[in-house]
């Protein structure tokens, strides 16, 4: 059985068999939703979450043997792969190692050490050249004793100032602070350093390059010395810094993906005909009015926030479409001039119930809407309407079935986190459209009124199939 099924299977406590099968399942173009539901007898009942970890750890270690591969056959070209280097390479637990163990034998631009092999000095080159094993040890000092620094680069105020003199310690560090410094820096008004104490990461150059009572002796410290100044301690600077971002990364997507599946799996309020108002100062509050599937019976807009007059226009406007189609609920955007709409309906619906309607309200967020409602899809949806009347109708609908309109949006769009935009898209995207792919398979849909949008994250489904069953 290959090597990284049986890692996969020990780090995860699961049957080698279960993890031979997800893979076969995944190399074969399953989704993880599919194989959760489908496929339950190949791979023990896992989980959505389990499956997804497995697969995240299965592309890891096989990118992993891929390059442990790529540098053998490099270093192989140049005549220099040992037995012992070879064994290293394939024990090699994680990417950096096996990175640190090819750095001696990378093609480099001309250096000093390129001209001392050139004038014959290559033996004392290679002494004095990279080494895996010291870089380790480095790495684990930095690890545990390394500190990140950041300090002011401007005299002015910002949302930075807590990071205008602060210092944390490397193994203590959360990670919103290092995207707090990142963009910090990225933005010109913080500079950022990692720091280790000099003497104490020398006394482990020394240890290990000078050998004690050689005539060499003091020449070998003071390369060592310029070496780790000049050119090791700032390589694992560079690499602290971006294993600190990775692993910031990581931990914010865990979260945007925590935080968008409350919102997706809001209850819904479904088959009852709803009233969406988006409101607006200047633009007017635009209304839709749609039926208990979501098809749109009626739009308009109004000005309640202009004055009184026009409000009160507003709510004899908005009270004869709630008596002309029987309206019960009234979906209200929590974006700007929310507040004054949320008055006028109090209002509208005082008058209305009086007259013996039965209406109700809520505030729903209308984060990503206007993203929608100017997007293909919107426009596809409603070529008839105003791209502000969408943004009503998506309102209207999220009242209705929050998941069944917010899987039309971008999940990025939804405002799911602080630092969302500083994220590898790719993968913020594979994290979050994976929690639309769990919440709509949990959750299933009504194939009569689902929109293809909906229907494609069903687990064996795609945009084509999608599409012709709507069809």
């Amino acid at each position: 059985m290959d090597p990284i099924i049986l890692q996969i299977a020990q780090e995860l406590n699961k049957r080698p068999e279960h993890v031979e099968n997800v893979a076969r399942l995944l190399d074969e173009g399953n989704t993880i939703p599919f194989i959760a539901r489908y496929r339950k007898e190949l791979h023990g009942a896992m989980d959505d979450t389990s499956l997804r970890t497995l697969e995240e750890r299965l592309q890891y270690l096989r990118g992993l043997q891929e390059r442990r591969e790529a540098v053998k056959s490099a270093i192989s070209e140049q005549g220099k792969l040992t037995e012992e280097l070879a064994s290293a390479i394939d024990d090699a637990k994680t990417l950096a190692e096996v990175e640190d163990l090819y750095r001696p034998y990378k093609q480099k631009r001309r250096t000093r050490a390129t001209m001392a092999k050139e004038k014959g000095l290559e033996p004392l080159a290679e002494l004095l050249s990279d080494d895996a094993e010291l870089r380790k040890r480095l790495r684990e000092l930095l690890e545990k004793n390394g500190i990140l620094h950041s300090a002011a680069q401007t005299e002015e105020d910002s949302v930075y100032r807590l990071y205008y003199d602060f210092s944390q310690a490397l193994s203590k560090l959360q990670g919103h602070q290092v995207l707090a410094v990142n963009r910090g820096e990225k933005e010109e008004l913080l500079k950022v350093s990692v720091e280790l104490d000099r003497e104490l990461a020398l006394r482990t150059v020394r240890r290990h390059t000078v050998v004690p009572g050689s005539r060499a002796m003091e020449f070998v410290k003071a390369a060592a010395e310029d070496a780790y100044d000049r050119l090791v301690f700032p390589s694992l600077e560079r690499e602290t810094r971006s294993e600190l971002t990775d692993r910031a990364n990581e931990g914010a997507i865990g979260q945007f993906a925590l935080n968008l599946r409350p919102l997706l799996m809001q209850p819904p309020v479904k088959g009852k005909v709803t009233m969406g108002l988006d409101p607006g100062y200047r633009m007017g509050c635009k209304v839709a009015v749609v039926d208990g599937t979501g098809k749109v019976l009626d739009t308009a807009v109004v000005y309640p926030t202009y004055n009184e007059r026009k409000k009160d226009e507003a709510i004899a406007v908005l009270a004869k479409l709630i008596k002309r189609h029987g309206v019960e609920h009234i979906a209200i955007g929590n974006g700007t001039a929310s507040r004054e709409t949320e008055q006028m309906a109090v209002e509208l619906i005082r008058q209305v119930n009086s007259a013996g309607a039965h209406v109700s309200y809520m505030i729903v967020s209308e984060a990503g809407a206007s993203v929608y409602s100017a997007s293909k899809l919107a426009a596809e949806e409603f070529p008839q309407f105003d791209v502000n009347l969408r943004s009503a109708v998506s309102i209207a609908r999220r009242l209705q079935d929050p998941l069944a309109e917010l899987v039309k949006i971008d999940p990025k769009a939804i405002g799911v986190g602080q630092y969302q935009h500083d994220m590898p898209p790719k993968r913020l995207g594979e994290a979050l459209d994976g929690v639309v792919e769990d919440c709509v398979n949990a959750v299933g849909v009504d194939v009569n009124t689902a929109s293809p949008s909906l229907l494609q994250r069903v687990a064996g489904l795609n945009g084509t199939t999608a599409k012709n069953v709507v069809a």
